[in-house]
């Protein structure tokens, strides 16, 4: 705050503004600051590999990515219908930075999210099974508006993980990255 003060006063100074346009100044600056500040600690929060962007995506090198088809995403339309997106396709194709643009523009937009590698996540709750940590991460998960799970053509799951109920942690929005080389079943909503 005392370095915004500092800031608006000498610019008030200079440009000589009444009172009040100096408070409202200083309190424009105050409120941008803080949306920063509170974008910065989400975007933290997310576990985001790298700050991927939609608007930096190589679309002209990935011929089979509709510009059109992502931007609609971006708009984020799925997430208050909670709906799912799932990014299918060969390795380095730009699954997983699209997904992360997509993640980036909600966060951008004040919704909590995760970005976690699927054997990540399903080793973090075969170990909560364990340690009886279950409830717990059930409630940090459905807390989350959308949930990124990457790389679930890699994942290698065990069995006993395969019968617990972790489908009530997502009822909310989650984006799937899958390799092409996966074949997966989804259940409509």
């Amino acid at each position: 705050m005392r370095a915004i003060y500092d800031e608006q006063l000498r610019a008030a100074e200079k440009q000589q503004v009444s009172y009040s346009e100096f408070v409202a100044a200083l309190l424009r600056a105050q409120w941008h600051h803080r949306q920063e500040t509170a974008l910065e600690w989400r975007i933290g929060r997310a576990n985001l590999p790298e700050r991927w962007s939609l608007e930096t995506f190589p679309y002209s090198r990935q011929p089979g990515v509709k510009r059109k088809q992502i931007q609609g995403f971006a708009e984020l339309d799925f997430v208050a219908k909670h709906e799912n997106l799932v990014f299918v396709g060969p390795t380095g194709v730009g699954k997983t930075g699209l997904a992360c643009g997509i993640l980036l523009k909600a966060l951008q937009n004040g919704l909590r999210c995760q970005f976690v590698r699927a054997q990540d996540l399903f080793d973090e709750m075969y170990a909560s099974l364990a340690d009886r940590s279950t409830r717990k991460l059930i409630n940090h998960l459905a807390r989350l508006d959308v949930l990124l799970i990457d790389e679930f053509g890699y994942l290698a799951l065990r069995e006993n993980l395969t019968k617990c109920p972790f489908h009530a942690a997502f009822r909310k929005t989650t984006i799937s990255v899958f390799n092409d080389a996966m074949r997966c079943a989804f259940k409509s909503r």
